[in-house]
């Protein structure tokens, strides 16, 4: 039986439902939200009135922030209904998902009811975390039990790349196998298959690490303040750390799998790890929950000036005080390594308090994963996938003990008094000294079954940076590694301080397209990278000093390299694809805007955002956008609207919040740019498009002389808009200039008529534009703000 995904059934309209409904929505799914009519409206024969309940839910998860959909327009394929008089339409679902309450009795309700109307060979799913998946299908018939597992998403599904995925004995393979793929490729997931133990495998291991945490802190005598320094980005975890974490999942959610995990496994020799603190138990019964109830470890509160500041819980005297400055040696010493693995060294080695608690945590973790096998997982590779989609962190707990050492940790454990199982022991014996090794360019995870090393399933058709650099680059210099990805195509990877475009990167750029140009056996180039953020755009500290020491010879230098950079991706002889991901601002974004052809992931963030620092677009971004507006003017539209739309665009520095609202604001081209949901996939699938391309026949593009532009009929809307703005108070004497500025350079000039100009003609007002407002005083204010406080100035 051949399976596709169509119209999906979600049962339960809760945060969880309502926000899986959104992400099927987002992937193009048609969506049937269904939820109990209210005791209210039992009598009532107004759908209004029994369908309160969904809709109130629907509404309230879509002015939610974060947005769990990608374009609003995309809240059109969810239709919503209650189980009284709706759950009969389920019959054309190709999936139906149960998020009701975690009660059992009530699930098996509703299953009940799903069994009388749904069409046979139906996926069926509970995104449980508490329940066991197999006490569902008492009374079920043979084809529901076939077809019938637990899948549970995190929270929020749109961003949290975990799937768990959990059969019982009775589910069919054929089922699974589908839904692991659909769940990478088409949901975007990184899909992990888990035994139906409590709490599977990321909250398992997941919440075990928060509570030995929060014992630790007791022990040690460490503040809230102090733990989430340490716990943070510098240990390759979330900004949230441990206990903002905490906040923003809510103590009550912790307690709840804490003490589902504690009454539920009589064996787990770490039991007691999982009693709750008495701190927190002191928190849960005032209602200190976290964000939901303003309070938890932090709170935010405004002095009698109306000046906000968050405080910090004293864990000694529950009460709330000012945070204090953290400062150990050992974090001191980490923040000049960039590198995590060599970081994680450098923590695991500290001889100070920061030291003692990196030992302890990460040993407890290290003990505590190596007992759960084969309990939760056959398969160590499932434990660090599963912490990384679903936690954040950057590595799962074997691969940062492969980056302290195999034997080093050993020692350090026996040293402890926290021996791991003896499957490490059995390693050790073989001459086996690591969990993970790189092999033709592929990630292999040592299998304990047959005692090899194996690629982890689900990997061989992706294409990994990380795995290829080793042994495929063939350039690079500080800033940029060229790397073979196969079959012709070369990938510039970029890797300097978020990602940011300075001249090192500019000359990866222009080496890799001359290798593809000039060498028989490259075809083509691909531009991504495995960077928190593909680029916070240029470098601006560059441009402030040339702007402060009033080298505009060089800075005009500068400028030109980066437009003629950008133009080159355009106008090479062989395919160039921009693969983006996250941030894409400033010259990040330019760089997509010249693409032959953007592969973007869903979660891509792009927009032009120069306004901010006191400039306009100078790397091309700016004449895009005038050649754009010529090119989507369509008969009948109103030239100055559509002109309009595309200044403020700019003038406003819009930023997608997603990569298909990029089409909306005009950084995606309709019909050329795509979007992938799966970040795994993005890059292999990047370089078969750009393959394609090159064997379909690449034809290097003639460079544009034909861009109709509006002059004084375009400038005098823009000045006069600029001007009431500007008198109005809502914007400064200075956002006056810029914006002035900016229409110019879109406007072509000061031209009498309508003209058709080059781009070669825009390029230049637009950097003659860029150099004026860097000579401008209060421009570089903006910039300084910038890079001394990260804020945007008004001046």
């Amino acid at each position: 039986m051949k399976r596709s995904i169509r119209k999906v059934a979600v049962l339960g309209s809760g945060v969880m439902g309502s926000r899986i409904a959104c992400h099927f929505a987002n992937v193009g799914c048609e969506v049937l939200l269904l939820d109990i009519v209210p005791k209210e409206a039992e009598d009532s024969k107004d759908p209004a009135a029994r369908n309160k309940l969904v809709d109130d839910a629907l509404k309230s998860a879509l002015k939610s922030n974060p947005s769990p959909i990608y374009s609003k327009s995309f809240t059109s394929r969810i239709t919503t209904g209650n189980m009284t008089d709706n759950m009969k339409d389920i019959a054309d679902a190709d999936w139906v998902i149960e998020v009701v309450v975690e009660r059992l009795d009530i699930k098996k309700i509703v299953f009940e009811n799903v069994e009388k109307h749904r069409k046979p060979g139906t996926l069926i799913t509970s995104n449980t975390s508490g329940i066991p998946i197999h006490m569902m299908l008492e009374g079920r018939s043979e084809d529901f039990q076939k077809n019938f597992f637990g899948t549970h998403f995190f929270n929020p599904p749109r961003y949290l790349k975990l799937l768990e995925i959990i059969p019982t004995p009775k589910t069919d393979q054929s089922a699974i196998d589908f839904v692991m793929d659909y769940g990478a490729k088409v949901l975007g997931k990184t899909t992990v298959l888990c035994k139906d133990t409590p709490a599977f495998i990321a909250n398992r291991v997941g919440v075990y690490a928060i509570q030995d945490l929060f014992h630790t802190v007791t022990d040690m005598g460490l503040t809230v303040e102090e733990v989430d320094k340490l716990t943070g980005p510098v240990m390759g975890r979330p900004k949230s750390a441990t206990f903002r974490t905490c906040d923003v999942v809510g103590l009550d959610t912790l307690v709840h799998v804490a003490n589902g995990v504690k009454d539920n496994c009589p064996n787990d020799e770490r039991r007691e790890v999982f009693k709750i603190p008495s701190y927190v138990e002191k928190m849960v019964e005032k209602g200190w929950l976290g964000s939901k109830s303003k309070q938890g470890f932090y709170k935010k509160v405004k002095d009698e000036n109306g000046k906000s500041e968050i405080l910090v819980l004293d864990l000694e005297t529950l009460e709330y005080r000012s945070k204090k400055k953290v400062k150990f040696a050992t974090l001191e010493a980490a923040k000049l390594e960039t590198d995590l693995k060599k970081r994680t060294k450098i923590l695991f080695s500290g001889k100070d308090n920061a030291g003692d608690f990196y030992r302890s945590v990460f040993t407890g973790v290290f003990q505590y994963v190596t007992n759960r096998i084969p309990e939760i997982s056959d398969e160590l590779y499932k434990i660090d996938e599963a912490l990384k989609a679903g936690f954040g962190w950057e590595m799962g707990p074997f691969e940062t003990w492969d980056a302290i050492g195999f034997e080093k940790v050993i020692a350090i454990m026996e040293e402890m008094g926290k021996k791991p199982a003896q499957f490490v022991y059995d390693m050790k014996d073989k001459g086996v000294t690591s969990f993970y090794k790189l092999e033709d360019g592929n990630k292999k995870y040592y299998d304990l079954e047959s005692g090899e090393y194996k690629v982890i399933p689900g990997t061989e058709e992706l294409v990994s940076l990380a795995n290829l650099r080793e042994t495929n680059t063939v350039w690079e210099n500080q800033d940029v590694h060229i790397i073979h990805l196969g079959d012709g195509i070369l990938n510039v990877e970029f890797h300097t301080k978020m990602n940011t475009i300075g001249g090192g990167v500019l000359q990866g750029i222009n080496k890799a397209i001359d290798l593809a140009e000039q060498e028989e056996e490259y075809k083509g180039v691909v531009i991504s990278n495995e960077g928190e953020n593909f680029s916070a755009g240029a470098n601006v500290g560059m441009i402030f000093m040339m702007a402060v020491e009033q080298e505009y010879d060089e800075l005009d230098f500068a400028i030109r390299a980066f437009q003629n950079t950008m133009m080159r991706l355009r106008y090479s002889s062989i395919p160039v694809i921009v693969a983006p991901h996250n941030l894409a601002l400033g010259g990040g974004c330019e760089m997509t805007l010249h693409a032959d052809k953007v592969i973007a992931h869903a979660e891509t963030y792009t927009g032009l955002v120069e306004f901010g620092v006191g400039l306009i677009p100078g790397g091309g971004g700016t004449k895009e956008f005038a050649v754009r507006n010529h090119d989507d003017l369509k008969e009948g539209d109103i030239r100055i609207n559509n002109l309009r739309n595309r200044f403020l665009t700019v003038g406003q520095a819009k930023v997608a919040t997603s990569a298909y609202e990029a089409f909306e604001l005009g950084y995606y081209r309709e019909g050329i740019d795509e979007v992938v949901v799966s970040r795994a996939h993005q890059l292999a699938y990047a370089k078969q498009v750009c393959l394609n391309m090159a064997n379909k026949g690449y034809q290097q593009p003639a460079k544009r002389k034909d861009i109709k532009v509006y002059g004084n009929e375009g400038l005098g809307i823009v000045y006069v808009g600029a001007n009431s703005m500007w008198s109005g108070n809502y914007i400064s004497e200075h956002d006056k200039l810029i914006s002035e500025k900016l229409g110019y350079v879109m406007c072509g000039g000061d031209l009498s008529h309508p003209t058709e100009v080059s781009e070669q003609y825009l390029l230049d007002l637009e950097r003659r534009a860029f150099l004026e407002l860097c000579t401008e005083k209060k421009t570089l204010e903006r910039i300084q703000s910038i890079l001394t406080t990260g804020k945007v100035l008004r001046n």
